[in-house]
């Protein structure tokens, strides 16, 4: 698979040799369980990023109907737990040295989460950890960062997600490193807005509502931080990563079919994300399950997060979008491996003893819960 270009990972400097190239080899994996989605990373660290070995995701709507009961139904749980099954055995089948695995929204709201994460515990092997908004965002963005243009001095990044939407706003100045200047999670996610209005057709005055309540939500997160006075002195880029945005930007390229390479980084105007939206609401369940890009698992979801989108545009007129198929999965990664690569300087230290050809340093044997969490 191709590797994550931006990203500096492997230390090739002299001092490291041939020994920080074994260690290289180790893979790491990263799994994020949101309120619709499951997915997977296992790579490798690369000179120029992060090289991916294997992958996973599925729809699973762990969140389904947790807006009305505040709790994950049977059926949630069993088809989530089928996911993190073949989650489990890529990363025993790939000998992961560290992993993470986060759950988000769905299971933050679920009075009946310490059930199911014994429950994954017993069958998968897998240890959840329950992460509060806030490190969700800070994952988001270390996984997106890339993408970030810095000689824009601020952005706004944000993420719809199933049962959420998480918005961050960010002074970027030139630096190597984004900082994170506040941020906001709305309960407005394309799972719970789907339930409650409707999957098929919505009509223009729903939509619109929608549009308006969302817009609502923002406007003391816009007032405290003046952002559209910065926007309108053209000082705000957008980077949006989420399955609407991606599955707008595939629609707007007319792809036969989804295709990351070609959506990842990728750029959207206003005017496009208004188009296709429009598009999109135009269209019945069956026409939009049909389009190779958005498929049965997103068409009763689609609409709803093109109206969550809108009310970000709307609020703060950029007038272009940058597209990311990465988050928190890769966020995970960078840690996971950046963490390994401070461990192997410190075993590397001059005058340290050098390892044996057939060992890296830090691979002395671990229990298995810190191997696995």
């Amino acid at each position: 698979m191709e590797p994550v270009p931006g990203i500096p990972l492997a230390d090739t400097r002299a001092g490291f040799g041939r020994h920080a190239a074994l260690c290289t080899r180790k893979a790491f994996a990263a799994l994020d369980l949101g309120t619709n989605n499951c997915r997977l990373l296992v790579a490798r660290p690369a000179d120029d990023g992060f090289r991916v070995i294997d992958a996973f995701s599925r729809i699973v709507r762990l969140g389904e109907g947790i807006g009305r009961t505040g709790r994950l139904s049977e059926a949630a749980m069993d088809r989530t737990l089928s996911a993190l099954a073949v989650c489990a055995t890529k990363i025993r089948r790939r000998g992961v040295w560290r992993s993470r695995a986060v759950a988000t929204e769905a299971c933050r709201r679920a009075a009946n989460f310490a059930e199911f994460r014994d429950r994954v515990r017993r069958e998968t092997g897998l240890r959840l950890e329950l992460i509060p908004s806030a490190e969700e965002a800070r994952l988001a963005l270390a996984g997106c960062a890339p993408l970030l243009d810095p000689a824009v001095d601020h952005a706004l990044m944000f993420d719809i997600g199933g049962g959420s939407t998480e918005l961050m706003w960010l002074g970027t100045d030139g630096g190597e490193r984004p900082e994170l200047i506040d941020w906001i999670s709305l309960p407005f996610g394309v799972v719970t807005l789907a339930e409650l209005h409707g999957g098929d057709r919505m009509p223009a005055a729903i939509y619109e509502r929608l549009v308006a309540q969302v817009t609502a939500a923002l406007a003391e997160f816009d007032a405290r931080h003046g952002i559209r006075a910065r926007v309108v002195a053209g000082d705000v880029q957008m980077l949006g990563s989420s399955g609407t945005v991606t599955t707008l930007a595939g629609v707007f390229q007319n792809l036969p079919r989804y295709d990351r390479s070609a959506v990842d980084g990728s750029f959207l105007d206003f005017t496009e994300v208004h188009r296709v939206s429009r598009r999109l609401q135009d269209m019945d369940y069956a026409g939009r399950a049909a389009h190779p890009c958005i498929g049965h698992d997103r068409a009763d979801l689609v609409v709803a997060g093109c109206a969550v989108l809108e009310a970000i545009c709307r609020t703060w007129p950029v007038g272009r979008l940058r597209i990311a198929d990465r988050g928190v999965r890769e966020g995970i990664l960078l840690e996971l491996m950046g963490g390994e690569r401070a461990r192997r300087r410190a075993a590397l230290r001059p005058l340290s003893p050098a390892p044996t050809p057939r060992e890296c340093p830090g691979d002395a044997p671990v229990p298995p819960r810190a191997a696995r969490s």
